[in-house]
């Protein structure tokens, strides 16, 4: 028996079909199965409030939807390509269960709020546990800050040790980027807790309807006031992949510095044997693969915000089939950056840190010649001579082999004659992380004042 679409009194053919298939939304759209009927037992619910359709019909079409619901949960239900999309599967089988009455649902709605309505619950819905995730590595950052405030490593520019860091300060600045970030996904409910139920095909509709009960029922904050805008928006999709692709560019940072830290010529961290893996051919092997999975995820999430932006930018309004393109890049990022969070949460929890290695690297590098220039500088001696001053100095060590600490105070006092013993303290890399207290800065006290802001914002 054939199945009747939904615009059947139109045509007079049937297409192929591998036509059908091609058309068809069903094998992705069926994550928004919960969504369709959520969005569906409001707009009953409603009907029945304005007198559109009666109570009896409302209540038919309300336990039916319902028992969609249970056998949904439990798996019992299965959809057609033939149906092509969950809407039309949907009310297939709630006419199944209940008869002709199930046509009634669809008075004063069409497909095209329908399924912007749908978008929008799936996205309202899986942001919150977005954010939540995102503040669970965020606490794993500052718990790992905590412990290793002064833990002194070498800070990076170029690629090149720049100057003394701690390490419980550099993992604050990721807080810091993943604060942002949650920002930007909370900035984003904003527009995806707006309803287009009630635009209907795009002009709105002659019935009496509520769309205000509507949107109280569905728990949306506004409603999108103009008809048009309503059913071809795809601005919070494009936001959240926007958003989803800032974030995993953050964690992508974040896992080619874990990769790097983790190699043999670093040392600094070794990660826990749950996040990484060996290799067929090479016993001693021990490999980083789930931070590099990350990274290289990075780029799948990207594509999926180019791909919506190329469908959408040279739309005419209102609806596109086009648009039915705009589902299956947010619903793989959703599963993509998810367990990003979730792996990366759990690498920072279990890392194993090399203090002594870190503090290493700062003893032989010159990472200390900030430090010098500033105390000359305290001396009198204008900055960018002072600059010029331990350039030289830095040239004529890497000719000698000898370090800034290793130049004697005679030899300091022909430069400067004000220079004291006290320089070999400046000069300390701990010491010249513990002065550096202008606010915001990698000093103890402001790393913890970081760390104190933090717990009070996760709080």
């Amino acid at each position: 028996m054939s199945i009747q679409t939904a615009w059947g009194g139109r045509f007079q053919s049937a297409g192929a079909k591998w036509v059908d298939e091609f058309g068809a939304s069903i094998d992705f759209d069926q994550l928004m199965a919960h969504e369709d009927i959520e969005g569906s037992l409001a707009h009953v619910q409603m009907l029945g409030h304005t007198g559109i359709l009666t109570n009896p019909e409302v209540q038919q079409i309300k336990t039916g939807l319902e028992d969609l619901q249970a056998d949904l949960d439990t798996g019992k239900l299965s959809f057609s390509v033939e149906r092509e999309d969950i809407h039309m599967n949907l009310e297939a089988l709630l006419t199944e269960k209940i008869g002709p009455v199930a046509g009634k649902l669809h008075t004063a709605r069409s497909r095209n709020d329908q399924v912007a309505t749908d978008f929008h619950l799936y996205l309202k819905h899986r942001l919150p546990l977005i954010i939540e995730t995102i503040k669970e590595l965020q606490t794993a950052l500052v718990q790992r800050a905590e412990e290793n405030v002064e833990t002194i490593m070498p800070g990076y520019t170029h690629l090149q040790h720049a100057q003394p860091i701690s390490y419980g300060h550099y993992l604050m600045a990721y807080y810091a980027m993943l604060k942002r970030d949650v920002e930007r996904f909370e900035f984003n409910q904003h527009h995806t807790d707006i309803m287009p139920l009630g635009s209907a095909a795009l002009a709105g509709t002659t019935f009496p309807i509520d769309r205000e009960y509507t949107a109280q029922l569905l728990d949306f904050n506004q409603i999108y006031t103009n008809s048009l805008d309503a059913v071809s928006d795809r601005d919070f999709a494009l936001e959240f992949l926007s958003n989803a692709s800032i974030l995993m560019m953050h964690l992508s940072r974040l896992s080619e510095e874990l990769i790097s830290w983790c190699s043999y010529e670093f040392n600094y961290l070794e990660m826990a044997d749950e996040f990484s893996t060996g290799s067929s051919i090479m016993p001693q092997k021990k490999n980083p693969d789930m931070a590099e999975l990350t990274r290289g995820k990075t780029g799948r999430v990207y594509g999926h915000l180019m791909g919506l932006l190329t469908t959408m930018k040279g739309l005419p309004l209102a609806y596109n089939k086009d648009m039915q393109e705009d589902k299956e890049g947010v619903f793989d990022t959703v599963k993509t950056i998810i367990p990003c969070l979730k792996v990366m949460t759990g690498m920072i929890k279990t890392l194993s840190v090399h203090p002594d290695k870190m503090a290493a690297a700062t003893q032989n590098d010159f990472s200390n010649a900030t430090e010098l220039a500033d105390y000359l500088a305290t001396k009198g001696i204008p900055f960018r001579q002072a600059h010029a001053i331990v350039g030289n100095l830095v040239y004529e060590g890497l000719q000698s082999g000898k370090n800034l600490q290793d130049i004697s105070l005679a030899d300091y006092q022909k430069i400067e004659p004000r220079i004291e013993e006290d320089v070999y303290q400046v000069l300390d890399p701990k010491v010249a992380v513990q002065r550096r207290t202008s606010l915001g800065g990698t000093g103890f006290d402001q790393v913890k004042a970081q760390i104190k802001q933090a717990h009070a914002e996760l709080d």
